[in-house]
């Protein structure tokens, strides 16, 4: 028998104490023997110490295993060889050979904080108690037993296998004991995680729990002395606890076998009780608006009902089963109406679990503005509203769109009246001076002898005098169109391209769609106005050879399209707006909220489009 003490180590032979030379003082965490005969201690200050046979002392800092803080527990590996050690601020290392051959952490799956012991099972898998939950080591994978798995609590001081082969933890919150069978469908559930990614690896175990009223010290002290627990050869667990030393008879313990029967009792809704026997319909049905539900529900069990545990599910409202512990009353606030179903289990004093189980089947009328006539009503009153705003909302704007396009018109009639009085007056007065000036130029030439030279000079004056008198009565008729209103645009820009040819020596082609000519006078007007300034464009600064224009109709917009086969021009030379006949082009198409395209390039000829929308002669 090995002893520590604060002086040194040494072992009792014979009744009598033999002390270890060369090993150093101190606090000692824990001492184990290995496979080979070595004994291993690990003292708090000194290190890890190794003792052979032969009494040699062998020392290692904490430093060079990689640890700031000291192990405080030791397990040799019968099959692997070398040594475990479990470390006071949590991790794990397997020492070989002087060397540290692996080390397991919280990152690889150990529970978190001190780890308190190490036992190997019958099968050479490591189990390791700690503050975490208690964590299984099999071929380099880490998994942890918790509370989310079954468990009263986190905390494991130590763990131990009875002869019957369950496993027995003391824990912070009580003693537990773990049927093997439980045990097993646990690891081969995280076994089968490993192998198969999407498992889901929740598996649920189900613990018989001795606490206070068993008589068990329940406390969460951290001794830092291992071992804690052992096992006699009568097959008797003694443990130390904080106040002393405990001892359980694992073959002779009670455990009850009896499931408790659950039953539902009573339903509270809004400090109202409803009985929980459902109707001739099946289920409870409670009044709408139920701010605040209590369902109380019990388990009958004789031996120890303090120890009943219970978990409760409500359908169609939680997604899993929520352990309450011993408590027996479920609450619900604002459940919105529907139909619902609560289930409860429970478990007796040895964890023995009734799995069916009461269900309590109950609805909650909805209020009359949650009901489904009511929703659809609101969505439908919604989109009326809405689309009567919508449709408003066009009216306006369609009635401003009027309004301005009958302010261009206007504006478009009054330029157009202003240009009739110019054309009036060029026609009834410069026109009748140009003619008188040019009846007394023929007759001072009559009077005049024909061998003077001024004679042959009043002529070219006379001439030029009737080409001014030609042009002056030009503009005065494009000015004034007589031919649109009185044939409408389609015709009227078939005889200006006709006219155009003629007196220009220009081909120009036109294909006018007479369904344009219900188009209202204003915009019928600034077609026309555009058409010319294109078409002169193209023969003035174009010099073009040919010239197609089409006035066409289509889904309530008319198009005017004018292209020629001049030498084109580059419109970054003149601007973004381009020259005065391409910004009066422009605003004409603006003011009939219309579009205005201008393609060109030199070479390649021009061609000017406008879209406007099609308003009919009112």
């Amino acid at each position: 028998m090995w002893v520590s003490t604060f002086q040194g180590i040494g072992y009792l032979e014979n009744d009598q104490f033999v002390s270890i030379s060369g090993v150093p003082g101190g606090v000692v965490r824990s001492l184990a023997e290995d496979t080979a005969g070595n004994l291993w201690v690990a003292s708090q200050d000194a290190g890890l110490l190794r003792v052979s046979p032969a009494h040699d002392v062998r020392q290692m800092s904490w430093a060079t295993l990689g640890h700031k803080d000291f192990a405080v527990t030791l397990a040799a590996d019968g099959l692997q060889g070398g040594l475990w050690l479990g470390f006071y601020q949590g991790g794990i290392a397997h020492l070989a050979d002087g060397q540290v051959r692996a080390s397991y952490a919280a990152a690889n799956g150990m529970g978190e904080g001190f780890v308190g012991h190490l036992r190997f099972d019958q099968d050479g898998v490591l189990w390791a108690a700690t503050e975490g939950g208690l964590s299984r080591v099999k071929n380099g994978r880490v998994v942890t037993l918790t509370s989310k798995s079954g468990l009263p609590c986190d905390t494991v001081h130590w763990s131990m296998e009875d002869d019957a082969h369950s496993l027995w933890l003391y824990m912070a919150c009580g003693l537990v004991r773990i049927a093997r069978p439980e045990l097993d469908v646990w690891a081969a559930a995280m076994d089968k995680a490993e192998v198969d990614k999407e498992t889901d690896a929740t598996q649920v175990i189900h613990p018989m729990v001795f606490d206070s009223s068993d008589g068990v010290t329940t406390v969460a002290f951290r001794n830092g002395i291992s071992p804690l627990v052992a096992k006699s050869s009568d097959g008797r667990l003694w443990f130390v606890t904080e106040n002393g030393v405990s001892v359980i008879d694992p073959g002779h313990s009670a455990f009850n076998n009896l499931p408790p029967p659950v039953h539902v009792e009573q339903v509270t809704a809004d400090r109202k009780i409803y009985d929980a026997t459902s109707d001739s319909s099946g289920q409870l049905r409670l009044p709408a608006l139920i701010r605040d539900l209590e369902i109380h529900y019990t388990a009958l069990s004789l031996v120890a009902p303090e120890k009943n545990r219970f978990k409760i599910k409500l359908e169609g409202w939680d997604r899993d089963w929520q352990d309450v512990g011993n408590r027996r009353q479920a609450f619900y606030t604002n459940l919105p109406p529907r139909d619902y179903r609560f289930r409860v289990i429970a478990s007796n004093n040895s964890g023995v679990w009734n799995e069916t189980g009461a269900a309590l089947a109950f609805s909650i009328a909805p209020a009359y503005y949650q009901t489904a006539w009511f929703r659809t009503l609101a969505v439908v009153m919604f989109l009326s509203v809405l689309w009567s705003a919508h449709r408003i909302r066009l009216r306006v704007i369609e009635r401003h769109q009027a309004e301005i396009t009958a302010l261009n018109e206007g504006l478009m009639k009054a330029q157009e009246q202003e240009r009739t009085r110019i054309a009036g007056e060029l026609h009834d007065g410069v026109m009748q001076q140009i003619s008188a000036l040019s009846l007394m130029l023929g007759t001072a030439r009559r009077k005049i002898p024909s061998d003077l030279e001024v004679k042959a000079e009043i002529r070219d004056v006379q001439e030029k005098l009737i080409q001014v008198g030609t042009e002056v009565r030009q503009l005065s008729h494009d000015l004034h169109p007589s031919s649109l209103k009185d044939r409408g645009l389609p015709e009227a820009l078939r005889a200006y391209c006709r006219e155009f040819s003629r007196v220009r020596g220009l081909s120009v082609s036109c294909n006018a769609d007479d369904n344009v000519g219900e188009l209202s006078r204003g915009a019928a007007l600034a077609l026309y106005r555009i058409s010319q300034e294109a078409i002169g464009n193209a023969a003035t600064h174009g010099a073009a050879q040919h010239v197609d224009v089409r006035l066409t109709r289509s889904n309530s917009r008319v198009t005017l399209t004018v292209v020629d086969d001049g030498h084109g021009f580059d419109p970054h030379r003149i601007g973004a707006s381009g020259g005065l006949g391409l910004i009066n082009m422009r605003e004409r198409a603006r003011q009939l909220n219309g579009t205005f395209e201008l393609d060109c390039g030199l070479g390649r000829g021009t061609t000017v489009r406008i879209a406007i929308p099609f308003r009919p002669a009112m």
